[in-house]
């Protein structure tokens, strides 16, 4: 906030100078010999340039050799030069980067807050006939709860009453909704289908798996790395340089003006705004290519990661599950079979229902009329289809109902799986996956002969035959399985302690690990917590997304450095001309206007996209 103010004062003081001298009004000499188009220049040198000078000593003291130094340096001398407009414009871009730094750290910040918010105030609970509303705190364990459809479950617990479904992707990171039933546990966070079901508690809010992982989230904040401005990099090296040809322009001529000729050159804008105008530019760029840049420092970072860590669910693979299977029994078809059960689950809410009946509606199948639709608990999905009776149920429920009916079934595979019975015989097994995404092996494989990444790691919630498939189907070798948000953020913690990490997830259980690596990418607005975990977020989720992403960081880093290095250049031949007596304090002043406006020229190239994103096919 107080850099906002500061650049807002130095940007009033400006435009009423430019006022006051446009107008004829600018000469009138005031108090000691001042002129009115100058005192809003040293008001806002004074409320602003004061402040700024002085935090600028401290890092003096501290031996920190940045470019901002040599901007306090540059009001200074400007001041003493009475170029007051000079010395305005310097504390408005010094200001401005400060606040465009701090506007990045609130966005990751705010990450702890959408997580609170997500979360309900109240709970509903039930006491013998009534319910009531109580605050979430005051919950305790064995309280019934009443969770009513689309509402957000508040507490860990076990189904009691009802029957339904959850979404519990924003925890797992399992892309299906997740059938309740009596006996079934139940997150805090999981969000509820169509039906209202009674929970007991197991554990108070305060201790649920949903609080874990916001305080996970506060532990990452905390130790999330801090980078150094590209600026500040180069300004360690700038800095020093352009006060020892001042000092020795001034030792060896004797003459004061001289050292402040060179410090006028040297004001350091091709650091302080080229800079900051390629990032807003390559923003700019992302947002039209359906990217949003929450933190603008990954695109300085971006180019210097070495490690990809994806999550599964939603990032390698579509985040649906498709069916890939069906295994018809002796006497039955493929076809038969799917319009049986396509028939069935068109009345059925169960999370696999969609992608029978997307598989049924790519064959053209027509349905069959279907009556007796029934779903009792322990034996899954029934009803009558074209007049034979028709069961789907699971695997394991199909077991205790037939013990010795495991030499009809096939061998249990990956992936999730429903078992089929006709006139209560094994009709055929049908199998689920979440499919990867067709270009995901060539961008993974692209990944380290085009952007330099050393190792790429796939890190899951996921069982280990799910995980290790899928790393199978786009070439990674280094996978970890059935991690917990927790474990991801260690993972990620020590990647990122050895190389620089590019971090890509989907869910709220990706959270604290989008936090915590060197760059964190979201994929979809599924959840306003990974979107603000993140660095940035690819609105449609695709990896050929990303790739731009990618070449926009590289596009804007090379832009930023010609702009940069070219403008020190150029600065530091125009202090060598000050330093021979070439160039006076006024000259000096102009020249490096000349500087700026060519640094600034090639920096608002980054807005403009390159010819091509994307490298991988």
């Amino acid at each position: 906030m107080r850099e906002i103010v500061i650049a807002a004062v130095a940007v009033a003081g400006i435009v009423i100078h430019l006022a006051l001298r446009f107008s004829g009004l600018g000469q009138i000499v005031l108090l000691w010999g001042i002129t009115a188009q100058d005192t809003p220049l040293l008001a806002a040198l004074l409320c602003g340039g004061a402040p700024l000078v002085v935090e600028l000593l401290v890092k003096l003291v501290k031996h920190d050799f940045g470019s901002d130094l040599l901007a306090g340096i540059s009001i200074v001398t400007a001041v003493l030069l009475h170029e007051y407009l000079a010395g305005t414009l310097v504390v408005l871009m010094l200001s401005g980067g400060q606040a465009l730094e701090s506007w990045a750290v609130r966005r990751a910040s705010s990450a702890l807050n959408a997580l609170a918010s997500r979360m309900p105030s109240i709970a509903h609970r039930r006491t013998d006939e009534t319910v009531s509303d109580v605050p979430l705190m005051s919950v305790g364990v064995d309280d019934l709860l009443l969770v009513f459809p689309h509402e957000v479950c508040p507490a860990d617990g076990v189904v009691v009453d009802g029957h339904g479904s959850m979404d519990e992707a924003y925890l797992t990171g399992e892309p299906y909704r997740i059938s309740k039933a009596p006996g079934s546990n139940v997150l805090s966070g999981a969000i509820n289908g169509e039906t209202a079901v009674t929970i007991r508690v197991e554990r108070v809010p305060a201790d649920s798996r949903y609080s874990r992982i916001m305080q996970v989230m506060r532990d990452a904040e905390q130790r999330r790395p801090r980078m150094r401005r590209l600026a500040d990099r180069l300004g360690a090296a700038y800095t020093p340089l352009a006060v020892a040809i001042a000092i020795a322009a001034w030792a060896a001529t004797g003459a004061p003006g001289r050292f402040l000729a060179v410090l006028v050159v040297a004001t350091p804008c091709p650091l302080l705004i080229a800079i900051p105008v390629a990032i807003i530019g390559s923003v700019s760029l992302s947002a039209r290519r359906g990217v949003i840049i929450k933190d603008p420092g990954i695109l300085e970072r971006l180019e210097t990661c070495r490690t990809a860590i994806f999550d599964k669910t939603g990032t390698l693979t579509y985040g649906e599950p498709r069916l890939t299977e069906l295994l018809p029994a002796t006497g039955q078809s493929d076809e038969r079979l799917l319009r049986v059960v396509a028939s069935l689950e068109r009345y059925s809410k169960h999370p696999l229902s969609g992608a029978i009946l997307r598989a049924a509606e790519a064959r053209r199948l027509a349905l069959l009329e279907v009556a007796e639709i029934g779903e009792r608990p322990g034996e899954g999905l029934r009803g009558t289809v074209g007049g034979h009776a028709v069961q789907v149920t699971s695997r394991k429920k199909y077991l205790l109902r037939i013990p010795d009916g495991a030499a009809v079934l096939p061998a249990v595979g990956s992936g999730l799986e429903c078992v089929v019975l006709i006139d209560d015989q094994y009709a055929g097994t049908l199998r689920f996956r979440d499919e990867p995404r067709q270009d995901g092996p060539a961008f993974v494989k692209h990944l380290g002969t085009k952007h330099a990444f050393q190792r790429v790691l796939l890190v899951s919630g996921d069982r280990e035959s799910e995980v290790r498939y899928l790393a199978e189907r786009v070439g990674i070798q280094e996978v970890h399985f059935s991690q917990s948000p927790e474990q991801k953020l260690d993972l990620v913690r020590r990647e990122t302690a050895a190389a620089p990490t590019v971090f890509m997830g989907d869910g709220i259980n990706d959270a604290p690990a989008l936090t915590a690596a060197t760059v964190g990418v979201a994929f979809g607005q599924n959840s306003e917590v990974t979107a603000e975990a993140a660095g940035a977020v690819i609105f449609d989720s695709s990896l050929q997304k990303v790739d731009e992403l990618f070449h926009i960081g590289r596009h804007m880093r090379a832009i930023a450095l010609q702009s940069a290095i070219g403008g020190m250049a150029l600065s530091i031949a125009g202090m060598l001309l000050a330093a021979g007596g070439l160039l006076s304090p006024v000259g000096g002043a102009i020249t490096q206007e000349i500087i700026d406006l060519l640094a600034i020229a090639n920096a608002l190239r980054a807005a403009v996209a390159p010819r091509s994103l994307t490298d991988y096919k």
